[in-house]
């Protein structure tokens, strides 16, 4: 969906603290985004001495860029197990206090135009309720009773009730924070080289560790240019405060069709109230670029498309356009695990648009490898040597 690495929302003004020392460290973790930051603070729960590196902002880059869904997607067996993994970790991190993390458990209803996309969400919805989760489906009448801006004429919809969204650089302070309370230290500084057991900073300085976490999005393939990662360009919108306007996350199903596509310009309608009431509307994506301009032709594109499936979002207020790029690999799934390209380093990358929703898992799933420990679901399916077989 839309986790895209672009510039850092305003509100997240709070940057890594200059000039901290790495040493003495088990643990080094390259990016202090949202992965980066549960990754911290798995391994610190777990005893281990770690440092976090970041160039910028502490949950800016992609985890500020995107579009803070929780969302369990079952475009394989191994997406499911690992997203619906990661939002029930989610649900017991918010526990009573949403506010913190600015969450809503809005839902996801998946709308159907036609009666192929119905099958298709009939058939998600015996998949998702099969992994115990929630599903309700809709007809027409109980669509429109739920979301009325939606056009008339549709099919109807699936609503899958545990679905939600944050604002992600919330969550990455909080996530940070309480491992630096563990110990954990910081340092903002760039990254120039990765080396056996061994951080190369810009200033040529050299930092050593017994495990080097890579978990820096797209700038995971600046430091490895062998991993298997592709940039997706996305666009997104958010528009004036129209509390009510929609009341669940709406996506079409026709997504899926074009979420993990390898080549090819797409958007789809993907439209999110957020708890301060204004709407974020997504989503489109782009191959073969690294621009981070606006384009305006694919950003009409993308508003139009929303727009066919809700009339009035054309009447609403637009306040603010960005860019930015998912880190995408070529099966759709993250790499996390152990990377042979240097000793000692771990891998946290390549979560394409499920960053937020994944994050949580994806530090359990590092830290419990790292730690020989038994994880909760398999973590074969996302490791990086799956591509070098």
């Amino acid at each position: 969906m839309g986790q895209l690495a672009g510039a850092a929302d305003p509100r997240s003004n709070r940057s890594i603290r200059v000039g901290h020392p790495v040493n003495n460290t088990e643990v080094i973790v390259i990016g202090a985004g949202i992965v980066g930051a549960a990754c911290a603070d798995a391994l610190s729960e777990r005893g281990l001495r770690v440092a976090v590196i970041e160039q910028d902002i502490a949950g800016g880059g992609a985890t500020a860029a995107g579009m803070g869904h929780l969302v369990v997607m079952d475009d394989n067996a191994a997406e499911l197990a690992l997203s619906a993994y990661s939002v029930s970790l989610w649900k017991d991190l918010v526990g009573d206090r949403p506010q913190r993390h600015e969450y809503s458990g809005c839902g996801t209803i998946w709308v159907a135009a036609d009666e192929e996309e119905m099958q298709a969400a009939m058939a998600k919805a015996q998949t998702l309720s099969a992994h115990g989760l929630l599903c309700e489906m809709l007809t027409p009448a109980a669509l429109y009773a739920r979301e009325p801006q939606l056009r008339a004429g549709l099919a109807g919809g699936l609503l899958v009730k545990g679905d939600g969204l944050v604002y992600p650089p919330k969550t990455t302070r909080i996530l940070l924070d309480r491992a630096m309370r563990r110990g954990t230290i910081t340092k903002r500084a760039t990254v120039s080289a990765i080396e056996d057991h061994t951080v190369v900073l810009s200033d040529g300085t050299r930092h050593q560790a017994q495990h080097i976490v890579l978990a820096a999005g797209t700038g995971s393939a600046k430091l490895l240019p062998e991993l298997p990662i592709q940039p997706k360009k996305g666009h997104l919108a958010i528009t004036d405060r129209y509390p009510g306007f929609v009341k669940h996350q709406l996506v079409e199903l026709g997504y899926i069709k074009s979420a993990h596509a390898s080549s090819g310009d797409s958007v789809a309608f993907n439209l999110q109230p957020r708890p301060t009431g204004q709407i974020l509307i997504g989503s489109s994506r782009q191959f073969d670029t690294i621009d981070p301009a606006v384009e305006p032709a694919m950003l009409q594109r993308m508003l139009r498309h929303a727009a066919s499936f809700t009339p009035q979002l054309a009447q609403l207020n637009v306040l603010r356009t960005w860019t930015g790029f998912r880190a995408a690999t070529p099966d759709g799934l993250p790499l996390i695990g152990p990377c042979n390209a240097r000793r000692g380093l771990w891998l946290a990358t390549g979560h394409e648009g499920l960053g937020i929703t994944t994050s949580l898992a994806t530090a359990q799933l590092l830290a419990g490898q790292m730690q020989k420990e038994t994880t909760r679901i398999p973590f074969a399916p996302y490791l990086p040597g799956r591509f070098h077989d």
